[in-house]
């Protein structure tokens, strides 16, 4: 499912808003997946499956390393190399451990390994989230298609424990917390798409995107309630909230409305006796 995102990465050239620390968490959860699978002796498909995901995730990483921080391609690829190379080593040094102890009928081990996995490929999902504070819930760098095929592996995957004679807690845990925050990402492009339908509309109206529209109103000292967040300046005295508060934009004021109640305060003020 990452391939449509790599393609996309590689066509636009951006990975802004795709978190690298997504990619990593997730190329990470391949070691203990590929452990899991190869010790309890699933078929080669679900064998082979968590390596191609690990090396697909790191080459997603790698791209986010060229596109938004500017790596050079050969110093991205080499690093990605070399934590391919360790991930391998530390998979197969697991693998050789903890089989023994699995033919033994000590199965804690393996399912401690499982659990790990588990959370590592749900907290992966949680950087996106930093993404959507910060354009307050819109959603850009993530692939669609991506995005609905994971979901979709997810439910069926559900669906079919469901199914089954048994209900593994562990697998159905993880595939539900999967569709619960993914869906949360659906959920938040959304409900930014109808908050800003008529901004975009008068943009589009006049030929100009929405990401034109933020600078004009910068360019005019007003501020922009959709505008992106920024943190807090390390070792600066400005911080994101002191100028919101000051803006007005915290009180969630439109550009339009907040000159005249500002000149309302004024004419009140000088009325009084």
């Amino acid at each position: 499912q990452l391939i449509p995102q790599i393609w996309t990465n590689w066509r636009t050239k951006k990975t802004e808003g795709l978190p690298a620390l997504m990619m990593f968490l997730w190329a990470l959860c391949g070691v203990p997946f590929g452990v899991y699978a190869v010790v309890q002796n699933f078929n080669i498909p679900l064998q082979v499956q968590p390596q191609i995901f690990m090396a697909l995730c790191l080459v997603a990483w790698a791209q986010i390393l060229i596109y938004h921080s500017k790596w050079p391609a050969w110093k991205a690829s080499v690093l990605a190399l070399v934590v391919a190379a360790v991930f391998a080593g530390v998979e197969a040094a697991l693998i050789l451990t903890l089989r023994p102890i699995d033919n033994d009928g000590n199965e804690v081990p393996v399912i401690v390994v499982g659990i790990i996995a588990a959370i590592l490929l749900a907290a992966g999902l949680l950087p996106p989230y930093g993404e959507l504070w910060k354009r307050r819930g819109r959603v850009i760098g993530i692939n669609w298609v991506f995005l609905a095929m994971d979901w979709s592996g997810a439910f069926f995957s559900l669906m079919a424990l469901v199914a089954q004679n048994t209900f593994d807690v562990l697998g159905g845990a993880l595939y539900i917390i999967c569709c619960v925050l993914e869906i949360g990402i659906f959920s938040s492009h959304l409900v930014w798409l109808a908050r800003t339908w008529k901004i975009r509309k008068a943009a589009a109206a006049e030929g100009k995107r929405f990401d034109d529209v933020p600078a004009e109103y910068q360019a005019r000292g007003i501020p922009f309630k959709f505008a992106e967040r920024r943190g807090r300046k390390i070792g600066g005295s400005s911080r994101s909230a002191k100028g919101d508060n000051e803006t007005g934009e915290g009180q969630g004021l439109e550009p339009c409305t907040a000159a005249p109640v500002r000149e309302s305060r004024r004419l009140s003020a000088a009325a009084e006796p």
